[in-house]
């Protein structure tokens, strides 16, 4: 009783005498992911860990009773790990309940929806007990591009005379951005009344979802020096970021989206929604290579194949990547995972033509900076790439089991030519391929 008045106190209780050793389990590892989308918090063992959980609304927390083991200094990490910036997780206790069963208390900053699972061994790890933690309120993302679109074309003062005089320029860019053109009886948009037919004017956001390959427990291929894949990826997506938000095609604001902006773990799955939820034009999923070898070396640039793949390498490629989510630690219980199955069936053969239309513009582009594994655009069954309505391509950037090519990876002005690269090749597709002359579906 007295145990329990000290946790429900907010005092952390921590007993680290020889006698409150590990038992029956050990804690090989802990670890904390931060995130807008979710918070995670990671605890790997040995041996499996059974836990039941517990949410108390006010003020929010959640309650983790760990079975089959005793405190364990290692658990000391976890209190520390948690950063002030956490925008869920304001702090962790720990403290024995009973004997064979750890407490720990998750104090959040929000009202979250908890989602508490185990992970069987898998590359690296051993058993894993995981605690995601979704908040139950966050903005939408495409209302957050649009008002972002906004901030940047109108000072505060002008945007505030015009909601004054009863308008609303942040509604009104919505609506006309996820407002459905009008389509002929083939499927094909037309250009508004009064438009001549050449006209290419969208008069709406253009998106560009980018998606820097793995993340937090997933860290990707690993190169001969140490570097890993999730970093070099995400410091890329960053610098082509830069690079579409100061692009206009035809006259269009161009936006990019980043399924993950931090080093945290996305399901493949939620990858493509993330990217139909803003209406996205394009998808470019962001990764660097890897062999059994370090011989093999360039870049490369993958599409969907509905059929087999067009390699044997783009079959192992594409079997390699759709790995991602055992190693990242999907939750095969949510709700979500059911998602999966049938939206990847839905790809389209037009989706698939301009998806390889796209390949090609960003090919020839990097062919001019940096050497290329192949010299067309090969195909396979990236689960990534099944969005139905959305042009995606798989850049493998160069292979990090390369030495070589892992420096040049690691290089910023390497790094700046590919950005450059990857941006020239966007906006050739889009030359050839205006946004209006595709029509999406919802």
């Amino acid at each position: 009783m007295k145990r329990r008045r000290l946790l429900q106190s907010g005092a952390v209780v921590l007993l680290l005498g020889t006698q409150h050793l590990a038992r029956g389990a050990t804690i090989l590892a802990v670890r904390v992911w931060p995130a807008p989308d979710y918070s995670r918090v990671t605890i790997e063992s040995d041996t499996e860990l059974k836990a039941r959980q517990f949410f108390v609304a006010s003020p929010p927390r959640l309650a983790v009773d760990i079975e089959g083991i005793d405190l364990n200094p290692a658990l000391k990490e976890l209190v520390a790990k948690v950063r002030a910036d956490d925008p869920n997780i304001a702090g962790i206790r720990v403290g024995q309940s009973v004997p064979g069963v750890v407490r720990l208390v998750v104090d959040l900053k929000q009202a979250i929806a908890p989602q508490v699972f185990t992970l069987a061994p898998v590359a690296a790890y051993r058993h894993r007990l995981v605690f995601d933690l979704y908040p139950t309120q966050v903005m939408d993302p495409l209302e957050a591009l649009i008002a972002e679109r906004l901030k940047d074309s109108q000072s505060a003062d002008a945007a505030k005379q015009s909601v004054t005089g009863g308008h609303d320029p942040l509604g009104e860019l919505i609506a006309q951005h996820t407002k459905k053109p009008a389509t002929s009886p083939k499927g094909t948009e037309l250009p508004p009344p009064g438009a001549s037919p050449s006209a290419t004017r969208t008069d709406r956001l253009i998106i560009i979802a980018l998606d820097p390959g793995h993340g937090g427990e997933d860290p990707g291929a690993i190169g001969p020096g140490g570097t890993r894949e999730k970093d070099v990826v995400l410091r890329l997506a960053h610098r082509l970021r830069d690079r579409i938000n100061a692009t206009t095609i035809n006259g269009n604001t161009m936006r990019a989206y980043l399924t993950r902006d931090a080093d945290f773990f996305v399901p493949l799955h939620v990858r493509v929604n993330k990217a139909r939820r803003v209406q996205a034009d394009l998808f470019i999923s962001i990764h660097a290579d890897a062999f059994f070898t370090p011989r093999p070396q360039g870049a490369s640039v993958f599409a969907l194949s509905q059929g087999g793949a067009s390699s044997t390498a783009a079959r192992w490629m594409a079997d390699k990547e759709n790995k991602a989510d055992l190693i990242g630690g999907l939750n095969v219980k949510a709700k979500d995972a059911q998602v999966k199955h049938a939206l990847f069936d839905m790809s389209t053969t037009a989706q698939i033509n301009d998806s390889l239309k796209l390949g090609s513009a960003m090919l020839g582009e990097i062919g001019r900076v940096g050497k290329l594994h192949k010299p067309r655009v090969e195909q396979a069954g990236f689960a990534v790439l099944k969005a139905p309505d959305i042009p995606s391509v798989l850049v493998e950037a160069a292979f990090i089991s390369n030495p070589e090519e892992e420096i040049k990876l690691n290089s910023d002005a390497y790094q700046e030519q590919l950005a450059s690269a990857l941006m020239r090749g966007i906006e050739s597709y889009f030359s050839k391929n205006p946004p209006l002359a595709r029509n999406r579906s919802v």
